[in-house]
Formats: C-alpha cells, structure tokens, sequence
C-alpha cells in the first residue's frame, strides 16, 4: 500500500445537460482549470456508455467484459482523476438502475447524460500521484510519484 495526505482545494459544482459527453466533460474541466488531481461524485441520469463489469478471470493481464447503457438509467458514482502523460485522466465507477434492474461497473466509453446529470469534484492539492502504464496488467494505473 502506498499514500500521501494532501488536502481539499477548489470545489466545482457541474451540471451535465441531456446528451453531455459526462467523461470528456470531466476532463475539459480539469484540463482547463489545471486541476492535477481530483475526486468527484455523480448523480443524476445517463442514457448512454459502455462499462466494464470485471475481468474474464484473475489472469494477467485482464480481459475486460465490457457492457452497454442504451437507454435512460438513473446514475450515482465515485471517481477520481489524475493525469496521464500529461492529461487528465478518469476513473469512474457507478451503478446505473432501471425500473428492478441495477447494474454497476468502470464507465470507460461513450458516456451521455440523460436530462441532467450533476457532479462535484474536489480538487486535490499537495499529491504527487499520476496514472502511468503497468506492463504487468496492460493497464494504467494510479502511480505515486512522492
């Protein structure tokens, strides 16, 4: 395990309208307002995106099953991003539900809001934490640099 304390620096309060790009959005922000490091919360609706639900097995490296929202969901998740060669990067897991059906996974594609989708995120001052590539897992991974 690894970790550095840091601590809360400006606070974004962001609504996605209907058809929003809710990813890309999140990382305009950040890339914008040169925000290093952050975690955010969502809530809201989403009607579109693709999320992996977990590997095929515990093999290295993983192969992801992939699954699709196609219609509205109601939508609520946890985040954080870091940059990535230079760029924000998110990691996002969320549960999206509709009607008796609740599915739950790493939102990666495509993701688009469904009327209104809100978000918080707390910038995150005094980490030195990137995501860099993992050989091992083919993936890329939260890094601490410090």
């Amino acid at each position: 395990m690894q970790y550095q304390a840091g601590r809360p620096g400006r606070i974004f309060v962001v609504r996605f309208n209907d058809g929003d790009d809710v990813l890309a959005g999140l990382e305009t922000i950040c890339r914008d307002e040169d925000v290093q490091a952050a975690c955010f919360s969502v809530v809201g609706g989403m009607k579109r995106g693709r999320y992996v639900v977990g590997p095929e097995t515990e093999e290295m490296p993983p192969i992801p099953v992939w699954r699709d929202l196609q219609e509205s969901h109601e939508a609520v998740g946890f985040g954080t991003i870091f940059r990535h060669e230079g760029s924000p990067r998110v990691h996002f897991h969320g549960a999206y539900g509709k009607r008796d059906s609740v599915k739950a996974g790493c939102l990666r594609e495509g993701s688009e809001a469904f009327l209104v989708l809100e978000a918080v995120i707390t910038e995150i001052l005094d980490v030195d934490a990137v995501r860099e590539h993992d050989p091992a897992s083919g993936m890329v991974l939260l890094k601490m640099r410090g």
